[in-house]
């Protein structure tokens, strides 16, 4: 292919223990799927469908990488989330048959710039700013499930510095991944390479420069990134 500009091509995530990689097309985030996430966030979980955002996907921030501190912001947050990684795509794709859909899993980390989200929810604009900047979206290996299985349980977790901050279980997802699939095939063209962050339990809060995030989910696998 001839392009006109610079193209640095597809972004893509490392398949664990394959040498092999994945390619990303979109990457879909559920918000508020933990009920004391919600909770924290000042919301009612019990009265609230799900609903989704996106970021790009060359926000991706490969495990090990150091997280540069962004701009424009003085309050980042953390938020650690299982990540499902579509092999197959669909339109209003049936809950029974949404697992058919997955290549595998992998940890990620939803990075906030907390205070610029508060300004746009205040103003009834959209969260790009808070939720989509460079970098936002750390993420480790992607296992396969065929290897993994389809975990409905397990630990959940994030420690900095070695203290830990998040800790919750995937049963405790308002909407679980078939669920989540099901739903949002409903509002969007699912497509192989599609990334969805599932949401993350409570316990999010700030990070600071020198940092060292660690967090994990039992099953999947772990994620650890320098904040810089």
């Amino acid at each position: 292919m001839d392009y006109v500009i610079p193209f640095e091509g597809v972004t893509t995530v490392e398949v664990k223990g394959t040498g092999q990689r994945f390619p990303v097309r979109r990457i879909y985030l559920v918000g508020r799927n933990y009920a004391e996430h919600a909770r924290e966030m000042g919301h009612d979980p019990d009265r609230e469908p799900p609903f989704f955002f996106q970021k790009p996907a060359d926000v991706l921030l490969p495990s090990g990488s150091d997280f540069p501190y962004p701009s424009r912001s003085s309050d980042v947050h953390h938020e650690i989330e299982l990540v499902v990684a579509l092999g197959k795509g669909g339109s209003d794709i049936d809950e029974s048959a949404a697992l058919d859909h997955v290549y595998g899993y992998a940890v990620g980390i939803d990075m906030t710039r907390r205070d610029l989200q508060g300004e746009a929810k205040k103003m009834g604009r959209p969260w790009e700013v808070g939720k989509a900047f460079e970098h936002s979206a750390p993420i480790g290996p992607i296992i396969p499930a065929a290897e993994s299985g389809h975990p409905d349980k397990g630990r959940v977790w994030l420690e900095i510095n070695g203290d830990l901050r998040q800790e919750g279980d995937l049963a405790q997802l308002i909407w679980n991944v078939p669920e989540t699939i099901a739903i949002l095939s409903g509002l969007f063209t699912l497509a192989p390479g599609d990334l969805i962050f599932t949401g993350t339990p409570a316990g999010v809060g700030p990070v600071q420069r020198g940092d060292r995030i660690k967090g994990g989910v039992e099953g999947i696998g772990e994620i650890e990134i320098k904040v810089v």
